[in-house]
């Protein structure tokens, strides 16, 4: 019942009422990436949800369009703005995701939705991450964050997916809180974002 009823259910209503108290800091954050990314302040990008069915994730924009001398993009660390560093050690860039939520693309827990790319290179038990809607955070993230594995945040997601229930998603949302207060894990040993899959 609480799979599918009940959950569904504490995600619109909590969505809903986070927009709603994080709007100033919605709007104001909004403003000043609008003001260093010239104008755009979000980030859309595709991504497989539940049951792999692709939809447009929706954060704040962390990050220019700087390229160098052969139209390629630069480096993650030399495109993030000072604003954007902020915005991430504050995990702020997640908050627009409450919109994916209320339109029943993502939940407020569950495996992180990854890049489509990545699909073809998932084993039959990776792939079963995908039996749930991505979430927002997740039981890989209040475990190690992007400061883990792939083969170990997959794990994890699995780990979730035959096992969440209500007392185990409330002890990832308080978990979570703690991880963004202390900001822990919020980037790779190796780079500013978490190094891509490249399959097993």
């Amino acid at each position: 019942m609480y799979p599918f009823f009940i959950k569904p259910i504490l995600d619109f209503c909590i969505a809903l009422f986070g927009i709603l108290i994080a709007l100033p800091i919605l709007i104001l954050t909004a403003l000043l990436l609008a003001i260093t990314n010239n104008g755009n302040p979000f980030f859309f990008q595709i991504r497989p949800g539940r049951h792999e069915k692709l939809f447009k994730i929706i954060k704040f924009k962390t990050m220019t369009d700087a390229k160098g001398v052969h139209e390629n993009l630069l480096p993650d660390n030399q495109r993030l703005t000072r604003v954007g560093s902020f915005v991430r050690k504050t995990s702020l860039d997640e908050i627009p995701q409450l919109f994916n939520v209320l339109k029943g693309e993502m939940s407020l827990i569950g495996p992180r939705p990854l890049l489509p790319e990545y699909l073809p290179l998932y084993n039959d038990i990776q792939k079963k991450r995908h039996q749930v809607r991505p979430g927002i955070t997740g039981w890989a993230q209040v475990n190690g964050r992007n400061s883990i594995g792939w083969e170990e945040k997959f794990i994890l997601d699995v780990y979730y997916v035959n096992n969440f229930s209500f007392a185990m998603d409330l002890k990832v949302l308080f978990l979570t809180i703690k991880k963004v207060l202390l900001r822990e894990g919020v980037t790779s040993v190796t780079s500013v974002s978490m190094e891509k899959f490249k399959g097993n």
